[in-house]
């Protein structure tokens, strides 16, 4: 079947896959760095990643150095359809100096900068709250220590100046995400006083205002994790707040909340408080796992949900996930492709026949167009929006996949 044949049969059901492809060319989604070397960074210092976050396996080749992340970044845009971003945590420095955290600066990632200049890149950005020796107790901008709160405020204010400034040399607003692995392993007894001093740190650390052009912060929430079973300070309901009341980007990460809670449903809710949601589109089997994602229903959910809803202009699509049991590459270029044909999908939907019956209480022609729906030619769309974009699918795929994962193999 041709695209031509795939394309007249979605016409039957009222679908421009025209407009779908053109569409999809817009949207862009932010790859994660921390995927190509297991969420390890480029500090001159060692350390155990922390705040709950471990990536397992030990498949060969493994970026070390900024060059071999970006040769490996470089390979997989060159195998993902569209115009794209990189998110990078401050952990990612590239100098030859030791800066510690509350001493980074904007020249310790000009590199990236300029590399993304030259890749026709945004980048987004993250302070880094792991990893390190005021960290150990999982506390940090909520820890009862003054110095170490000050400490980590500072890194944050730091990350944010970084930020505006990426955002302004690339002329594309940098996402500042602020995430922080506080909490406790058993019971605390005064949760208030630990999110006051949460509230308070964050107050302090954004009270600087930037141009919103150039930089927007976001937080993100997290159910639980190693070490903070108990209580996580950050929670949902505390960052819902925290970005209603000062007006920043709220971040939902698929995999902080429960497994069995449906983040899609929670999109359309959320929009209405909040002026923009970040987005961390995860895989978790049992807690925040971060498997590479499938195109799974909760994938598809997400997807529909920010075209059903109209919500793709105000949300930042960004990816979180790390694999070291299989080929990084593959995993950062299946993982992205998966994001993009779930947008497909949903773009795909007839949605004014949907709502119509929808309004109309017609439950079951919803549920009927729905599931035949299943059954168009989607691929043959897919494979035409690559071929437009010069990127290869199916078996071509496969084999460009294999040929550049044997040649880092030898790292």
């Amino acid at each position: 079947m041709s695209y031509e044949s795939a394309k007249a049969q979605f016409a039957d059901w009222g679908i421009d896959t025209e407009y779908a492809i053109e569409r999809l060319k817009t949207i862009p989604i932010s790859m994660h760095c921390w995927q190509g070397d297991d969420v390890v960074g480029f500090e001159q210092k060692t350390g155990s990643s922390g705040g709950g976050i471990q990536a397992t396996g030990n498949h060969p080749g493994r970026a070390r150095t900024p060059d071999e992340l970006r040769a490996d970044l470089e390979f997989a845009y060159s195998m993902i359809p569209g115009s794209h971003r990189l998110n990078l945590h401050a952990m990612y420095l590239d100098t030859d100096e030791t800066p510690d955290r509350d001493e980074i600066e904007y020249k310790h990632f000009a590199p990236w900068v300029d590399w993304a200049k030259e890749q026709g890149l945004g980048l987004d950005f993250n302070p880094t709250f792991f990893a390190h020796a005021k960290a150990d107790d999982n506390l940090t901008l909520s820890h009862p220590d003054q110095g170490i709160r000050d400490f980590w405020i500072e890194h944050g204010r730091r990350t944010r100046e970084i930020a505006a400034q990426m955002g302004a040399e690339l002329g594309s607003t940098c996402v500042n995400n602020i995430w922080v692995p506080d909490g406790y392993k058993d019971t605390p007894v005064d949760r208030m006083a630990a999110r006051r001093r949460l509230e308070a740190s964050i107050d302090k650390m954004i009270s600087t205002p930037q141009d919103r052009t150039q930089m927007r912060d976001a937080v993100e929430s997290k159910l639980f994790g190693i070490g903070v079973e108990a209580c996580t300070v950050g929670s949902h309901e505390f960052y819902m707040g925290y970005a209603m009341k000062n007006d920043t980007v709220l971040c939902l990460d698929m995999g902080h909340f429960h497994p069995t809670e449906n983040v899609a449903d929670k999109l359309s809710a959320a929009s209405l408080f909040v002026d923009e949601i970040l987005l961390h589109v995860s895989r978790p089997m049992r807690w925040d796992s971060d498997h590479v994602i499938l195109q799974s229903d909760d994938v598809l959910q997400i997807a529909h949900e920010l075209v059903a809803s109209d919500l793709l202009d105000r949300t930042f699509i960004g990816l979180d996930f790390f694999d070291a049991t299989i080929s990084r590459t593959s995993a950062w270029a299946i993982g992205t492709r998966n994001m993009q044909k779930a947008l497909l999908h949903a773009l795909l939907m007839p949605l004014d026949r949907l709502r119509s019956a929808e309004v109309a209480l017609n439950f079951t022609e919803r549920f009927v167009v729905t599931e035949e729906l299943k059954d168009l030619p989607f691929g043959h769309v897919w494979n035409e929006f690559c071929a437009r974009m010069n990127c290869p699918s199916g078996l071509h795929l496969i084999d460009q996949l294999k040929r550049y994962q044997s040649g880092v193999s030898g790292r």
